[in-house]
């Protein structure tokens, strides 16, 4: 009994120093430590074994138990902290490199088609010519040789006010 636990405890210390992953580690508890595991079986068989031989081989089967349950607890701090340390080197931030610009947003639909329609005219052979956007009297009347009686001078017939 005692040669088997010795057995048991250094493959189970050999496949805990070779497991690469977490699922292999929990593998690899669940094979030595479960319910359905070789040393549940041996203390589950020490009702067979004589009085003097039970205290003996179950403080033997703890301990390897035990020794087990250390060895996976520290390969799994060390596989978690190697993921994290993967983790942390595969999304590194560049800090040097620049920083995005936002959307402003869009042009308006109807700015669209003024410039659809600058450009269509501009092909023709038009030009755009911008002015202020409010012209004076002269430009609109003296210029014109509109005399101060004319009826295009009402005030319900121009936009413009005295």
């Amino acid at each position: 009994m005692r040669e088997r636990l010795e057995a048991l405890k250094t493959e189970a210390l050999e496949k805990i120093e070779i497991a690469t992953d977490m699922k292999s580690l929990q593998d690899v508890r669940v094979s030595y430590l479960g319910k359905k595991g070789p040393i549940t079986e041996v203390l589950r068989g020490m009702g067979k074994l004589s009085a003097e031989e039970r205290p003996v081989i179950g403080q033997l089967a703890n301990e390897v138990r035990d020794a087990i349950k250390l060895q996976v607890e520290a390969k799994e701090a060390e596989l978690e902290k190697a993921a994290v340390e993967k983790q942390l080197e595969e999304e590194s931030i560049d800090v040097t490199l620049p920083g995005r610009t936002p959307q402003v947003g869009t042009s308006h639909p109807l700015t669209n088609v003024i410039e659809e329609l600058e450009d269509i005219f501009t092909g023709l052979g038009f030009s755009v010519a911008e002015g202020p956007e409010i012209e004076v009297d002269y430009y609109n009347f003296e210029a014109l040789n509109l005399p101060k009686d004319h009826p295009a001078r009402d005030m319900q017939d121009s936009f413009l006010f005295y």
